[in-house]
């Protein structure tokens, strides 16, 4: 075989390789909750029910938040590649937004016009995991952006 061909081959081994590593959404919060020094904090739907009594919730029915501070810096940096890699055809990405070593994403997952459920991911020194789900309408979501800016 030449050089040629060999390149090419090793080119397509890569690929391959870097696509079956890239992971969906529900896997990367699977894998990252069992890393050491990582904190989850989850709110179900029976606290969020509870919740609704004293606020307006949006039809939010959970939320989860992963906190990566206490992790060495090895964990960090493997959440940094998993979220530069994300690939996931259920959810569309709203908002990137890279800056300087920090890159945050917002996706969305959407069925019959309604967020059944948004993630954020901000990788770099400070990286984190949310995910809320629920039945949110986009305009709720559109009147707490300009309630906020």
């Amino acid at each position: 075989m030449n050089k040629r061909k060999k390149l090419v081959a090793l080119l397509a081994l890569l690929l391959i390789g870097q696509i079956m590593y890239s992971q969906n959404v529900d896997s990367l919060f699977r894998d990252f909750a069992k890393e050491k020094g990582v904190v989850h904090v989850g709110i179900g739907k029976f606290t969020m029910s509870l919740a609704s009594l004293f606020t307006e919730v949006m039809g939010v029915s959970g939320i989860e938040v992963y906190s990566f501070e206490e992790c060495n810096q090895s964990v960090k940096e493997k959440l940094n590649n998993a979220i530069a890699t994300l690939k996931d055809s259920k959810y569309e990405t709203m908002v990137s937004v890279n800056e300087n070593t920090e890159r945050t994403k917002i996706l969305v997952k959407i069925e019959n016009e309604v967020i059944q459920e948004l993630v954020v991911m901000t990788s770099g020194d400070d990286p984190a995991l949310i995910r809320i789900k629920g039945k949110i309408k986009p305009s709720d979501v559109e009147n707490v952006i300009n309630q906020n800016k």
